[in-house]
């Protein structure tokens, strides 16, 4: 009968078009909540930390697990673009997917529920975003005109109603805020939801909406649950140096977001926030994250004004010459307000390089380093 149940199961949106990338340095039990949603696509699991440690990923899963033997093996000399101990590790995922698209997620994150209490298939909102068109070089007042139940209002000019391509769909979080540290112990107990009929838990700031970021506005990246075009603007999302052996850490996706935002801004592409939810279970230690994010806190104030202010040349028109271009800058502007940022740029120079041997056009392979073998369904 399971077989049966199995054989007649619907087949889920770009099945074979997406990957799945997952860091983690746990049991992967979470997974289970979102078997009916990621049981028929393929995962990429970053395992970060001590790569001699078994995690156990739950049985009937299609996935490839890399751990640091692996990412040394595979990137070589290289393998220094990537981040130790800090789930900016992730990244390494997408470099070796060959998928168009790709979902990551943390594994503190779960199935949320919408207001009537239904089970929210991310993925499949997140993959609804990103193949309708956005709208960043006009704001359209009704949130997303390409969504059901909604259109373009009055004084939408006709012209610019096809929209841009959709590069990025930035998903939000249930129960625990993304906050920084200060945030975090200003607000140690606040919540995104309530109680309602006993154990029944519903949300106080479910915002049934999607909207496009306009053009020339940054916004704080969150990386638990974010997809996006991995052909189109994959090369940028290199999530930086981090954790282990550096002056500074939770600033992966934020500067991810920084770089992708600027490049799809120059390129004419657009990124969505909204929809979808998940819930997020577990608040870190926010005394621990303020160690981690010290410096950022006040780097992030020099950051941002460089990133609003960047202008990438016209012949840059390929994500990876605006990267290139733009690490190039980093390198510049940035380097006066710390070394790490010189060593950053460096390393986004490698990242590319990196990238550009991993995903070469069939035929023209030279040395690229080889990944990995084993492709695991239990």
């Amino acid at each position: 009968m399971s077989q049966l149940y199995s054989s007649m199961k619907p087949t889920p949106m770009l099945k074979d078009e997406l990957d799945i990338v997952i860091p983690t340095i746990r049991n992967l039990d979470f997974l289970e909540m979102w078997r009916p949603f990621f049981e028929q696509y393929h995962l990429i699991i970053v395992q970060d930390g001590d790569p001699s440690r078994t995690i156990n990923i739950p049985k009937g899963f299609d996935y490839e697990l890399y751990n640091r033997n692996d990412i040394n093996r595979i990137l070589g000399p290289k393998s220094s673009c990537i981040s130790f101990k800090d789930s900016a590790c992730r990244c390494f995922g997408y470099m070796v997917s060959k998928k168009k698209y790709i979902y990551t997620i943390d594994d503190d994150c779960f199935v949320a529920k919408d207001p009537s209490g239904k089970d929210i298939n991310a993925l499949e909102q997140h993959i609804k975003n990103l193949l309708s068109p956005s709208t960043p070089h006009f704001f359209n007042t009704l949130y997303d005109p390409y969504g059901d139940g909604a259109d373009f209002v009055r004084g939408y000019p006709f012209s610019m109603r096809e929209g841009a391509i959709t590069a990025v769909s930035h998903g939000l979080w249930l129960n625990i805020p993304d906050y920084d540290a200060p945030t975090q112990l200003v607000k140690p107990l606040e919540r995104n939801f309530r109680k309602v009929y006993l154990s029944i838990q519903l949300p106080i700031l479910y915002v049934d909406a999607v909207m496009t970021i306009p053009k020339g506005t940054l916004f704080p990246m969150c990386g638990m649950n974010l997809a996006f075009d991995r052909e189109l603007i994959g090369p940028a999302m290199y999530f930086g140096l981090m954790g282990d052996g550096q002056p500074i850490g939770r600033y992966d996706d934020m500067w991810a977001g920084w770089c992708v935002k600027v490049i799809c801004d120059h390129m004419g592409w657009g990124v969505k926030t909204g929809l979808p939810y998940i819930w997020h279970s577990k608040a870190s230690n926010p005394f621990v994250n303020l160690r981690k994010e010290y410096n950022g806190i006040f780097w992030q104030e020099e950051a941002i004004p460089f990133f609003q202010s960047v202008t990438l040349p016209k012949e840059c028109d390929s994500v990876q010459q605006c990267y290139i271009e733009l690490a190039k800058l980093v390198k510049e502007k940035l380097g006066k307000v710390d070394p790490y940022f010189i060593k950053l740029a460096d390393r986004m120079v490698t990242w590319i390089e990196a990238w550009e041997e991993l995903n070469a056009p069939k035929g023209t392979e030279t040395n690229a380093p080889k990944g990995k073998d084993e492709k695991v369904t239990e």
